[in-house]
């Protein structure tokens, strides 16, 4: 079998025409078989699945391309538990016919050993059910062959000898092993059927010596009758099933979260690394973005392209790679192929934003755009530059002085179908601004200052990773109100205020009195928060517009990491997540609130001590609160390492009941201690109820709902009613014994000193009558996903606005993609023609107005091209989607299991070219226009 395609394509550049030829012999005779087929085995609790997709579609593409075959079973044996999105995205929307893996919960193992139900039939998806199963085996017990059958060099393993002058002839004795462990295994399955896997970690240095054994007991086992042996491959042992004409049971939800016995929940690793999960979910949305802009401007073969960054993200979604349970070393070396490619994607972004904002192109005629130079776009904008430290404050031309004569120019690309209102913030070192529109109107605009946490961070982390000081003036955010057109961009100038009148809006400061009961209000539109001045804690949230009126709190806390040495003595480690001590972090009270206010948003900064900031900001035209966090370097010097959790608390009644994300896709519902397909045995209360979160959490209960979303990856949990619970960093001082042999202790070095990673992020919380949460965590989770790209260029004169085209839309200027509708895909292909691919963003029954079957006019979507042809594929775009459905397997359910149909969307009319898309629904499709076009040209 080839699994990971990074690695085997890295062997295949290197071998010689003799030997590929000889391979491609091997896979078409079917003796050598690719499965899975991405660019790497994934997790499944940590990535966004617009990246599994992405990692899969570039294996799958190398595979058709240089092999003509198309993967048909799914091998993610070694992840750590295993994802609703895995079961309908990863496994039957890409075509394949069954999926296979090892880990699952101990206790879920044991009970499925006894009722032979290992394998099942998978159905991830509530909305799509049916018409999205797959069929599913779980090994017995690990992905190992069984007790007595490894031969590497020296293993501990008795080979045949089957030499009968030898006094350790052991042929009969051998083959009674095999016979017995296979009588075991089939005993826990269905059919006459069993697979082993030959092979595990660290094995096949010398694959003679296995093949050598393997031959042999083919050879004698099958003289003796009992068993059946042969060498064989997944898709063949999945006929076999499927031959049987057996009835399976059904599996709904996902297999989160793992423990391979009692004290040792793999959910830590939901968390560990938090900097590395930020860094890939950064650049997932960014790559979005770059490649619809490399289709906008045409594609080039010798110039800059998205390809470097598109391979790098790829694997970085490897189960030991965003997961956070690498070593130090390997953890830099993503970090390091991220950076390279963001460098190259980072040009064809420059180029294709110089080119649309060049006055000499019509934007609404862009098929002429390939024979344009590079160079000519680069030089239209002028000196270009992205701010990819923006998150830390620091962005060099927006802190430049600007004078009467000097200006600076942001362009703000909207990756979204839809039209975008938001609040643009960037660090500037001058009062004396004004911000223009597209239009020359001066925009309303807020200066804040900067938090000294910010200062700190930034002249810190520059020197880290930059290697020069910040040598930085800013002493304010800018803040001013964007209006960005759907996949399009809208530009602002900022240039000195020639009068105090019309200059930006300086926030008052102050800092609130301590004393008995006393609190303060902050928000300037429909949501208020009431906080508490002794506490320096919320207390309370309004919001007028829907009359929702809560107590609430957010705090922090940590646990200290269980001190073990080894499996018997379980440590918290980068994977493994138990807790020891629960300790909450009180404000220490000697640095005073500041509650900072202004026309556009107010923000209150904290510092709750000295490891630990907050800034917690409420915009007035926005109806969510959003809590900016800083936290590290971790102190450890009391011999603990410590995990650092946020908590928002609330009275509603919840019943234990809460929703997690299945890599940003559909929520599932969760119950505190409880497990639907077993009996659960409490052994972890904490760890054992943690869950991965990639979009959001939420809780509700009859009235009202609570919801919270984040930016990156994080492990989290609802562990009291009416509570959200998130991981947000982990610093620990112990090895989990679980293969990394490192303990996760990260730390960022300057000039050979040392200290522990400081990590910066956002969550965004919400409080909306029950029923009516749906409508934010999606559309806001879509905007966290993929915020406004942002690029600058230092403009002398004032000429930008009237030399240049301000603002741009890709799509028909009358129309704008339905709410429950995202592109995830715009990509142009070498042969010219356009990956598009379409999702659907609510369930069924989540939203009263937009769970429903939904249209987008490819008209519309492409206006000024004529399309030709559009053609519907497979999730990974190596097969159209109706010869995929032909082969599909139709497997039996047992028992009164549902094989109803689903609703999905219908062919795309030739002359209507109108996409129909049911809730959860994802539909790819590869569009020709009329025009010709020759990749490069």
């Amino acid at each position: 079998m080839l699994l990971c395609q990074a690695f085997f394509q890295r062997w295949w550049r290197q071998q010689s025409d003799v030997l590929k030829a000889k391979v491609k012999e091997l896979v078409d005779y079917g003796q050598l078989e690719f499965i899975n087929g991405g660019m790497c085995m994934h997790d499944e609790a940590t990535p966004h699945y617009i990246d599994l997709i992405d990692q899969t579609t570039l294996g799958h593409r190398f595979i058709l391309d240089e092999f003509g075959k198309k993967p048909r079973v799914g091998w993610q044996i070694d992840p750590f538990g295993h994802s609703a999105v895995q079961a309908y995205l990863l496994g039957a929307e890409m075509g394949f016919d069954s999926l296979y893996f090892a880990r699952i919960d101990y206790q879920d193992r044991a009970k499925r050993r006894n009722d032979k139900t290992l394998e099942v039939i998978w159905q991830g998806s509530r909305s799509l059910s049916s018409s999205s199963q797959i069929f599913t085996g779980i090994f017995p017990v690990h992905y190992d062959p069984p007790d007595g059958f490894t031969f590497e060099i020296n293993d501990v393993s008795d080979p045949i000898q089957d030499d009968d002058l030898l006094f350790n002839y052991n042929v009969q004795q051998r083959v009674d092993d095999f016979v017995a462990a296979a009588v075991v295994q089939a005993n826990l399955t269905r059919t006459n059927h069993i697979m082993w896997a030959m092979g595990t970690d660290f094995r096949y240095q010398y694959a003679v010596s296995w093949f050598r054994q393997m031959d042999k007991f083919i050879h004698y086992v099958n003289l003796d009758g009992r068993v059946n042996a042969l060498y064989s491959t997944p898709s063949v042992y999945t006929d076999a099933k499927y031959a049987a004409k057996e009835k399976w049971p059904l599996k709904t939800g996902d297999f989160f979260p793992y423990a391979d016995r009692e004290n040792a929940y793999w959910t830590g690793y939901f968390t560990s690394r938090p900097g590395l999960k930020g860094y890939v979910r950064m650049l997932s949305g960014y790559y979005l973005a770059a490649r619809q802009l490399e289709f906008f401007k045409g594609r080039s073969s010798s110039g800059p392209g998205t390809d470097v960054l598109a391979d790098a993200l790829a694997i970085a979604q490897h189960h030991d790679a965003v997961s956070g349970t690498e070593r130090q070393h390997v953890a830099a070396d993503y970090a390091l192929r991220l950076s390279i490619g963001y460098k190259e994607a980072e040009k064809v972004v420059e180029s294709s934003l110089a080119m649309l904002t060049s006055s000499t192109l019509n934007s609404m005629h862009i098929d002429s755009i390939p024979k344009f130079q590079q160079a000519s776009y680069l030089l239209s904008l002028g000196s270009s530059f992205m701010c990819p430290l923006l998150n830390i404050s620091y962005c060099p031309p927006s802190e430049a002085n600007f004078t009467s004569e000097k200006s600076l120019v942001i362009i703000a690309y909207n990756s979204l179908g839809w039209k975008r209102e938001d609040i643009i913030r960037i660090p500037v070192s001058s009062e004396n601004l004004v911000v223009q529109d597209s239009d020359g109107r001066e925009v309303e605009s807020q200066l804040l200052p900067l938090s000294n946490i910010s200062s700190q961070t930034a002249n810190y982390y520059v020197k880290a990773y930059l290697g020069v000081p910040a040598n930085r003036s800013a002493r304010y955010w800018l803040a001013f109100s964007a209006s960005v057109p759907p996949l399009g961009f809208s530009t602002y100038v900022i240039s000195s205020a020639k009068t105090t009148d019309s200059r930006s809006m300086i926030s008052t400061v102050y800092t609130p009195e301590v004393g008995d009961g006393g609190t303060f209000e902050f928000g300037q539109g429909n949501l208020k928060l009431l906080y508490s001045s002794n506490e320096g804690m919320l207390r309370h949230y309004t919001n007028k517009r829907n009359s929702v009126n809560a107590d609430a709190k957010q705090s922090y806390g940590y646990y200290t990491g269980y001190n073990g040495t080894d499996r018997v003595f379980q440590a918290s480690g980068a994977y493994v997540f138990r807790p020891n001590v629960t300790f909450s972090v009180d404000p220490e009270g000697q640095v005073p609130l500041a509650v900072i206010r202004g026309s556009l948003l107010d923000e209150v900064h904290q510092q709750i001590n000295t490891w630990l900031h907050q800034v917690t900001r409420v915009y007035k035209t926005k109806e969510h609160v959003e809590v900016e966090f800083t936290i590290g370097p971790i102190p450890v010097d009391d011999g603990y390492g410590k995990e650092i959790i946020a908590q928002i608390s609330t009275a509603l009644n919840t019943n234990k009941t809460f929703y997690t994300d299945s890599n940003g896709r559909d929520f599932i519902k969760r119950i505190r201690d409880y497990r639907s397909d077993w009996d659960l045995e409490v052994h972890q209360p904490i760890a054992g109820n943690y869950y991965p979160i990639n979009l959001g959490i939420y809780v509700e209960d009859e009235t009202r709902e609570l919801s919270v979303l984040v930016d990156r990856s994080v492990g989290g949990s609802s562990l009291k009613d009416g509570q959200i619970e998130l991981m947000l960093h982990r610093r620990l001082l112990n090895d989990d014994s679980r293969g990394v042999g490192e303990v996760l202790n990260e730390e960022t070095c300057v000039l050979q000193k040392c200290k522990g990673l400081t990590v910066q992020g956002k969550y965004y919380l919400r409080i909306d009558p029950r029923g009516e949460g749906a409508k934010w965590r999606r559309t806001f989770g879509q905007e966290v996903y993929s915020p406004l790209l942002l690029a600058f260029s230092e403009e002398e004169g004032n000429t930008w606005l009237s030399s240049h085209v301000t603002t741009f839309s890709a799509i028909d200027q009358s129309y704008t993609l339905p709410n429950n509708i995202a592109v995830i895909t715009l990509q142009e292909l070498q042969s010219g023609a356009v990956l598009l691919r379409l999702a659907h963003l609510y369930e069924t029954e989540e939203d009263k107005d937009y769970s429903v079957m939904t249209n987008v006019e490819l008209k519309k979507l492409f206006p000024g091209k004529k399309i030709t042809k559009v053609t519907e594929m497979s999730l990974s775009a190596n097969q159209e989607r109706k010869e995929m459905e032909k082969t599909r397997l139709e497997w039996k359910l047992e028992g009164d299991a549902d094989e109803g149909g689903v609703v999905r969307g219908g062919e795309v009319d030739p002359v209507k070219l109108v996409v129909e898309l049911a809730p959860m629904e994802i539909r790819t499709f590869i569009i020709y226009f009329d025009y010709l076009k020759v990749f490069g040209s």
